[in-house]
């Protein structure tokens, strides 16, 4: 199977890539089929039941508000998240949805907005199903989506088929680190000059380079914008904003110049807990692979760059593209669904893509690459999330899975 940078680096807004980027997408979904199906202008009223995880969680991850402006035609890459509160308070004001855009119908959000944490749906733990009806009751479209991880989704259909009907052809495919380092030593090339060949399989090298720099824009912008907000996140505990005041402190002891190696693991630490809150304020961020683990591979790319001789553009779009083959090696062999397999998946799965990304950009062979991902993911092992129900298990599977 073939998963794309772009699957696995995906532009979206916080909190949380499989609880709100994954729904609004699935909502965005289902109005384009509603529009597809010419039954946009006769719907009447939209239900969303959100399942499991959903359920149980939603209210705190923003996943209904996601939905509503997935149904309003929104896409996670391309939405405001400052314009997000004022549209959410008229439709709560105003008992109206605008779907799609186009069409206003009536919309009550305590009747139509339905969370269910006691019931899962078959395939996964966040199942949501959408129903249009007409204005005579009828059911014009239903829909079972599932919200996988990292801002996936699948369709009840999709998610029953096996991975490989999934794939696109790529001259060089790999489902394990062992194919992955073969590969590289038969041929010669790097793993991301091996990534790179396989993202030109689905679109040209000059879209791929602008689009993994697009993305490094995105984690820069988030960084410097978190850096910069002050006050509360929201929610009921109002924990209160720390990168700006963490940033103040450490431009005056250390400067801001290329080259600032003393206490340079603070300044990492300040890009990753920037990324964080903005995540949890909603803010725009990337997905890597999901919005809990988000603020990792931009803290260690921004080290690189800051701090690393020699870094230059290149060197991004190296270290992007192996991060993703590590990332694509988890989510084909196990997950990196927090809903799934809890923290320690998603944070030890992204600890190992910027490890080994790192490596790449610094030169390192296709083999000091393995080891620095093994490494960072094994290193995960224990975190405190909640080791219970196998999810301490799943993350055993992955390092067994990257060890084949």
């Amino acid at each position: 199977m073939a998963i794309s940078l772009f699957d696995m680096l995906k532009i979206g807004i916080g909190p949380s890539s499989s609880h709100t980027v994954g729904p609004m997408r699935a909502a965005r979904t289902f109005v384009d089929q509603l529009s597809v199906d010419e039954h946009l202008v006769t719907t009447s009223r939209v239900i969303c039941e959100l399942y499991g995880s959903l359920g149980a969680t939603g209210v705190g991850h923003g996943t209904g508000p996601a939905i509503l402006m997935g149904l309003e035609g929104e896409n996670p890459e391309t939405i405001d998240p400052d314009s997000v509160e004022p549209r959410l308070e008229h439709i709560r004001q105003n008992n109206v949805l605008n779907l799609n855009g186009s069409h206003l119908l009536s919309y009550s959000y305590e009747a139509d907005m339905q969370f269910i944490p006691l019931e899962n749906l078959p395939h996964h733990p966040n199942g949501m199903r959408l129903t249009a009806m007409g204005a005579d009751g009828s059911v014009l479209l239903s829909k079972v989506y599932y919200s996988v991880g990292g801002g996936f989704v699948l369709d009840e259909t999709e998610i029953e088929q096996p991975l490989d009907e999934q794939a696109v052809e790529v001259p060089y495919p790999f489902s394990s680190a062992a194919q992955l380092l073969s590969m590289c030593r038969v041929t010669g090339l790097r793993i991301s000059d091996l990534m790179m060949e396989n993202e030109k399989a689905m679109r040209a090298e000059e879209d791929v380079r602008k689009g993994i720099l697009d993305i490094w824009r995105t984690m820069q912008s988030c960084v410097q914008r978190g850096i910069t907000q002050e006050g509360t996140l929201p929610g009921g505990l109002k924990v209160k904003r720390r990168a700006a005041s963490l940033y103040n402190k450490l431009k005056d002891n250390t400067g801001s110049g290329k080259n600032r190696h003393l206490g340079a693991m603070d300044w990492v630490n300040l890009y990753a807990l920037a990324v964080n809150e903005e995540n949890a304020g909603g803010g725009r961020i990337v997905t890597a692979p999901t919005n809990g683990a988000a603020g990792i591979i931009p803290a260690v790319l921004h080290y690189y760059v800051n701090f690393c001789d020699d870094a230059d553009d290149e060197g991004v779009i190296r270290f992007l593209l192996t991060a993703s083959a590590i990332g694509a090696l988890f989510k084909m062999n196990a997950s990196i669904s927090g809903a799934e397999v809890g923290c320690q998946g998603e944070v030890g799965s992204a600890c190992a893509m910027a490890a080994g990304g790192l490596a790449e950009a610094l030169g390192g062979t296709p083999e000091q690459v393995e080891n620095a991902a093994e490494i960072g993911m094994e290193h995960n092992l224990g975190l405190t999330c909640d080791p219970l129900g196998g999810w301490f298990r799943c993350l055993a599977l992955n390092e067994m899975q990257w060890r084949r």
